[in-house]
């Protein structure tokens, strides 16, 4: 527990508020006023972005419906629906966040322990098997069904190939939704029988009023930093918040700053924080972000215009550039990117490898490239 009690940033399913993509509502909406509504939608973006939550929203809206003739009277249809929003106290959006609305399903890893603490890498064709079979039955409340599959990408080759089976011959008044961090990696007959909606990575005054929102403990300078390192996504600056990422970031700064040759005794320290909970995901992440940032700005002629996370930040590309081409630079990055695919993989002391990524960097601004 935190000293303060901020407001949590809710789980998908429970979070009536969204922000950043009101052209998908749109479309969405759109589609259903039109009597043109795909079966199925395939919501795609980088994680964090609010992808699950729209899904959410979606799914809601439809089975809020009810029947065909729902609110028709003797003046004839409603107006078309303007908004997907619903009141957390709608029962229908309080049976779908405690998972007991009878005509609502939801994919997702499944657990790989009884405690519940951490899930299996992928959807099994288990997890997807009963889909084809639950949205071809007539709706309980006589009006839609919906499944939501988050995220479709993680399904195995398996559960790829039963969900296609039911795109092949989508059920009437049922409605699916594939939520798609890498929509590339779908197979394409099943991108090819999905509506898309593309959103959009948020911006930094938004995910800025978000922080505001779910975090208003967290220091405004703080929450300026967040919203840069996070590239858009309030799930990754809410991430960053709990694993102290500013402060990290701050610490790889400093030591990056001392190159050509690194301070060893920064490096020892920093490397020893790398060790403690989720700190070494969080620093390899910053440190592959920041190489990237800085190689593409390089890359681009924008050195100049480069926004500063922290003072000194500029002149610290600018020194890393001059010692190393971005191309260079774009090679340390993935031999870093490598290595933390690796330790992650096998198990391999955090500490070390840290340390060897960041020697990499000292090879880079020493000798002008990779070791």
């Amino acid at each position: 527990m935190r000293d303060e009690d901020p407001t949590e940033i809710p789980e998908s399913r429970t979070n009536p508020y969204l922000m950043g993509h009101e052209a998908a509502e749109k479309d969405y909406l759109n589609a259903w006023s039109s009597g043109r509504l795909a079966h199925a939608w395939m919501i795609c973006g980088p994680r964090g972005i609010g992808k699950a939550t729209l899904a959410y929203r979606m799914a809601r809206f439809a089975l809020a419906q009810g029947g065909d003739d729902q609110g028709a009277d003797m003046f004839g249809a409603p107006p078309p629906p303007k908004s997907l929003a619903m009141s957390e106290n709608d029962p229908v959006f309080r049976r779908v966040a405690a998972g007991g609305h009878g005509d609502f399903r939801i994919v997702e890893r499944p657990w790989s322990d009884t405690k519940q603490t951490k899930r299996k890498t992928v959807i099994g064709v288990d997890e997807v098997r009963e889909i084809g079979t639950f949205m071809s039955m007539t709706p309980a409340e006589g009006g839609w069904r919906a499944v939501i599959i988050d995220a479709a990408d993680e399904m195995n080759a398996n559960a790829a190939n039963a969900v296609l089976k039911v795109l092949e011959e989508p059920p009437r008044r049922a409605l699916l939704f594939l939520v798609a961090h890498n929509p590339d990696r779908l197979l394409p007959t099943i991108r090819s029988r999905c509506r898309r909606l593309d959103l959009r990575p948020l911006t930094q005054t938004q995910v800025t009023t978000l922080m505001g929102r779910y975090r208003p403990d967290i220091k405004a300078a703080d929450v300026t930093a967040l919203s840069v390192l996070a590239d858009g996504s309030i799930g990754r600056a809410m991430e960053l918040a709990d694993e102290g990422g500013v402060a990290l970031f701050r610490d790889l700064m400093s030591l990056l700053g001392d190159a050509p040759r690194l301070n060893i005794s920064r490096l020892h320290a920093l490397s020893d924080k790398a060790m403690k909970g989720d700190a070494f995901r969080t620093l390899t992440g910053l440190l592959s972000w920041w190489l990237a940032r800085m190689a593409t700005e390089g890359a681009r002629g924008n050195l100049e215009t480069l926004a500063e996370i922290i003072p000194g930040e500029r002149e610290l590309a600018r020194k890393l550039l001059s010692s190393a081409t971005p191309a260079a630079w774009a090679d340390v990055w993935d031999k870093i990117g490598h290595l933390a695919r690796r330790t992650d993989a096998v198990n391999l002391d955090k500490k070390r490898s840290l340390m060897l990524m960041l020697m990499t960097v000292e090879t880079a601004a020493t000798h002008g490239k990779a070791a």
